[in-house]
């Protein structure tokens, strides 16, 4: 049975249309004096920290700690200010099914798994009214590798749970093949949408348990058992 639902965030919970990303360049743009720093960086499925280190490496840039601050604190404040500008939104289906899992009769705990830093994730799902709707995650500030922020994820649950959390008792939901496999790693259970970047044909080869084009597409009680 299903005790841990744990939500990718980007192309899964919400669109941003590269609030993200923009927030990236422009924080490479007037911190660092480096133009156009995210056209190499692929930002599908990766954690945030791992995104600048790479960043700090093609342009030369010391990935110390003062660094990191200095990046993310001035990312934060263009992530805020280019979202009010955005058009973006939740994901078809995503605040029903919220819903639908608080509804059950034993619901489920309800986490975020991200590559997002923690700050990062919360300006984006206030910004969209869903923040709220999680009551714990792993996040990119905790990790730099995907994978590990599985474990750190389900080690967290089980905390709030009081009890060790077996990988086939978590369902991730994301939307890259990054997600599929960092379920994988603590084997969980994956439900892949194709809410982001990647087709459901792109997607079907990583072996999801189940794939739809958007959370309008399943039922809880088909995940839940």
């Amino acid at each position: 049975m299903i005790r841990v639902v744990l939500f990718d965030i980007d192309g899964t919970l919400i669109r941003t249309y590269g609030a993200g990303t923009k927030a990236f360049e422009r924080t490479f743009a007037t911190e660092f004096k480096i133009p156009r720093a995210t056209e190499t960086l692929s930002f599908a499925g990766r954690t945030d920290t791992s995104l600048v280190r790479e960043g700090f490496q093609l342009h030369g840039i010391k990935p110390t700690p003062k660094n990191f601050r200095r990046f993310f604190e001035n990312y934060v404040f263009w992530l805020d200010h280019l979202l009010q500008a955005s058009n973006g939104g939740p994901c078809r289906g995503v605040r029903r099914r919220l819903r639908d899992f608080a509804r059950l009769a034993q619901p489920p705990l309800i986490g975020l798994l991200t590559g997002n830093i923690r700050l990062g994730a919360e300006i984006k799902l206030r910004h969209y009214g869903l923040w709220n709707s999680f009551r714990m995650g792993a996040f990119g500030d905790d990790h730099e590798d995907r994978n590990e922020l599985a474990r750190i994820a389900q080690h967290r649950a089980g905390r709030l749970l009081r009890r060790r959390i077996a990988g086939d008792e978590i369902l991730v939901v994301g939307d890259t093949p990054r997600d599929i496999a960092c379920a994988r790693s603590i084997n969980a259970r994956v439900l892949a949408v194709a809410t982001g970047g990647f087709t459901t044909a792109q997607l079907r080869p990583h072996k999801p348990d189940w794939l739809v084009e958007n959370l309008e597409g399943i039922r809880v009680s088909e995940m839940s058992r």
